[in-house]
């Protein structure tokens, strides 16, 4: 087996790595893309396989039958080191990356900037479709990275929660809505997913210190509770792959987010500008 790769990977480094036996390179990109151009070596799945819907409820986790069709159809076996991408920043590649750690698979990484890097810096391409010989993957949930409504609404009051809202400004004060109501989970920090990509290095995350920058002045602490939310934990799940680069333990993604919370009567909202993390 060879050495762990680092949690965020560059398109360098997986130059170098991706013919290890151990590596799975898995294209979260849509498929008409994959079948276009991809990384060499990777292997597809179609986003909507890790996600599941209860509507108006969206990017649910999907039973452990689903998730066990997914890993075994992809060849994925307990011990790889997957290194997901995709072609929009990182949500659906840091969505599948959420999945793993919810199935207690251990090593992963993000590629940095993804397709976008890739292609963009010159490596090389295949439009071959690739597929492993299938494996049993033996799927056990572990809950520790999944935040219920229930959990949020018991830890309202609790000083050792905070929320991250991963929607745009408009969303989380209210002014635009996908949902019955518009706004925000009373004491969520507003943290646009946008703001964690450079968009003039290949939507490549910015560095760790310009995130900690970003985190400094709303007071955003390492070990508190952590939980990050959006409209179905797919922007929100960059957030979370972020946070845990950052070495955030106690963290944990709300994959009902929005859609959840916003299409029932009952959970108390707030809306306007409580507090926004900008750039």
């Amino acid at each position: 087996m060879s050495n762990r790769l680092p949690l965020l990977i560059e398109p360098e480094q997986l130059t170098s790595r991706k013919d290890d036996s151990d590596v799975v390179i898995v294209d979260l990109c849509k498929a008409s893309i994959y079948e276009q151009s991809h990384v060499p070596g990777a292997i597809h799945i179609d986003y909507p396989y890790i996600v599941t819907t209860k509507p108006p409820i969206m990017g649910l986790v999907p039973e452990a039958d689903q998730l066990k069709k997914v890993m075994s159809h992809s060849g994925i076996k307990p011990g790889d080191t997957v290194v997901a991408y995709d072609d929009e920043g990182g949500g659906k590649a840091a969505r599948f990356l959420y999945t793993l750690d919810i199935i207690g698979h251990k090593n992963y990484a993000l590629l940095n900037g993804g397709l976008h890097a890739w292609v963009n810096e010159g490596h090389s391409l295949e439009s071959v479709t690739n597929k492993r010989p299938t494996s049993q993957y033996p799927i056990v949930i572990d809950e520790t990275p999944i935040a219920s409504r229930e959990f949020i609404l018991e830890q309202l009051d609790n000083d050792e929660l905070q929320l991250i809202d991963s929607r745009s400004p408009a969303e989380y004060e209210g002014s635009k809505k996908f949902a019955e109501r518009g706004g925000h989970i009373p004491g969520a920090i507003n943290l646009d997913w946008v703001n964690l990509m450079d968009s003039q290095n290949n939507l490549r995350l910015k560095t760790k210190d310009e995130i900690i920058q970003m985190l400094a002045e709303p007071n955003i602490e390492a070990d508190k509770t952590t939980v990050v939310y959006c409209q179905t934990h797919h922007r929100s799940a960059l957030t979370y792959f972020v946070l845990k680069n950052l070495g955030f333990k106690n963290l944990k993604g709300y994959p009902g987010s929005w859609s959840e919370w916003g299409n029932n009567p009952n959970m108390p909202v707030e809306t306007g500008q409580r507090e926004t993390i900008t750039t």
